[in-house]
């Protein structure tokens, strides 16, 4: 394991949460406490990416929005880290690759909002994110319906789940939808309120 990195043992399932969390906010803490207690999580490890490649406007400086990150999740079984940086990617398809290379025996669980679902394929390699990792799509409100009718779910209807509490130990491609109670927070709301000054 790399220095600086996170420690996991064999055997763990961890999700991994990536975004720009700019900012961070309480929707993404919602989100992550819930994955842990019905995905049965040993820890989340949040990526706070270098930047989003799907967006032109690039986001606050890492050690503001690690910062932010840290006081709106702070969790015993949380990480807050900047592993795709000290990584030199910006692809999720690359991060999830790496990762399983440094952390054999290690299971890994993608974790997005449903919100992301709805232009997934717009992701590099998105199909093979899908045969990499089980995928757990968390409830968002106002996505689900255009997250269960996206171009990725119909790709891949066979392999979802019913229920998504084992998703840890299946063998992707499998991927399971989560509803949840809805926090509506955003990042791009507390932005245009002026709410976020990361920069």
């Amino acid at each position: 394991m790399r220095q600086g990195f996170p420690h996991a043992e064999r055997g763990q399932v961890i999700g991994l949460l990536g975004g720009s969390f700019d900012p961070a906010h309480e929707g993404h803490a919602h989100i992550t406490r819930e994955a842990i207690k019905r995905l049965h999580l040993d820890q989340v490890w949040w990526l706070v990416s270098p930047g989003n490649p799907l967006k032109a406007r690039q986001p606050a400086p890492m050690a503001k929005r690690i910062e932010r990150a840290r006081r709106v999740m702070a969790h015993p079984k949380v990480r807050i880290t900047d592993l795709e940086a000290q990584l030199g990617i910006r692809f999720t398809y690359e991060t999830i690759s790496q990762l399983q290379a440094i952390y054999p025996g290690v299971r890994f669980v993608w974790l997005m909002g449903a919100d992301n679902l709805v232009q997934f394929h717009r992701w590099e390699r998105w199909q093979d994110i899908l045969r990499a990792v089980p995928v757990a799509v968390l409830a968002r409100p106002g996505a689900g319906v255009a997250a269960r009718m996206s171009r990725a779910a119909q790709a891949f209807r066979s392999a979802q789940l019913g229920r998504g509490e084992a998703i840890g130990g299946r063998v992707p491609p499998v991927w399971a939808f989560i509803n949840l109670p809805m926090n509506a927070a955003s990042s791009s709301a507390i932005r245009a309120r002026g709410g976020w000054r990361g920069r």
